[in-house]
């Protein structure tokens, strides 16, 4: 009964889904720069169509780089209200396949990384279509890192959501957080152990922070992105979409 119930929810919202993009005109996108300590770097822009002042979401990619998929994924926040910026940690570079994106990930510098997570949130602060309070970010693998990374060092951010990502350990780094945090798991994804994500969701509570975490069973890595083949889930995809968007309607409005 649930199974069919949840079934039949997926529908409604696929539908829902669908009969927004029938109507309503695609997200105006595009590429812009922004400086990251002495250099000039690029990322994806998506914007809703209505005016005004909006809440905005960075999205930081995972190993393969800003693939079209991510941009699929800003251009979805954008259609829901929101001011979303892609980042690309790779400065160009995309993966073509898993070994690709495992040099890619192993050979990003920590430190320029971070930069540039914190310059492109730097670079929604300033502009006058985005409310500067109501800022979040996503990410996924190497992204949900960097994602967590920005909320260990902006005290501004409101919300962070990640998914398939190593989890930060260090006391004084989990102290820092005040951003609320939303996380979905494979259970069988590897590198992450269920015990490794408790221990992070019970210290953030302790500590006050609304943290929000799903493990799937039966995923592993990558489980939301169809390019993946092997790994791609579609009922677990829908519904860390769906808890993705609640959490940044609740925690930022739009």
């Amino acid at each position: 009964m649930k199974r069919a119930r949840r079934a039949a929810n997926l529908a409604c919202v696929y539908f829902f889904c669908g009969a927004l993009s029938l109507v309503a005109a695609p997200p105006k996108t595009e590429t812009v720069e922004y400086a990251s300590g002495s250099e000039t770097v690029r990322g994806f822009l998506a914007l809703p169509a209505a005016p005004g002042r909006h809440a905005a979401i960075l999205i930081v990619h995972g190993d393969s780089g800003l693939t079209a998929w991510i941009q699929e994924q800003a251009q979805r926040f954008a259609a829901q209200g929101y001011v979303a910026l892609a980042v690309d940690l790779y400065r160009g570079e995309v993966a073509a396949n898993d070994e690709e994106a495992h040099e890619l990930s192993r050979g990003l510098p920590d430190d320029r990384a971070l930069r540039d997570v914190k310059a492109a949130f730097t670079y929604l602060t300033a502009r006058q279509d985005v409310s500067s309070s109501r800022i979040g970010a996503i990410g996924w693998q190497t992204g949900g890192w960097f994602a967590l990374q920005l909320a260990i060092h902006e005290p501004r951010l409101a919300a962070c959501a990640v998914s398939d990502t190593a989890l930060p350990t260090d006391s004084a780094d989990l102290a820092s957080i005040r951003a609320q945090v939303l996380g979905n798991f494979g259970a069988d994804q590897r590198g992450i152990t269920p015990s490794q994500i408790e221990a992070f969701e019970d210290a953030l509570r302790a500590r006050g922070i609304q943290v929000d975490v799903k493990i799937y069973s039966g995923a592993a890595g990558d489980f939301e992105n169809p390019a993946d083949k092997v790994h791609y889930r579609p009922e677990a995809a829908a519904d860390a979409w769906i808890r993705a968007f609640s959490f940044f309607s609740k925690n930022l409005g739009k």
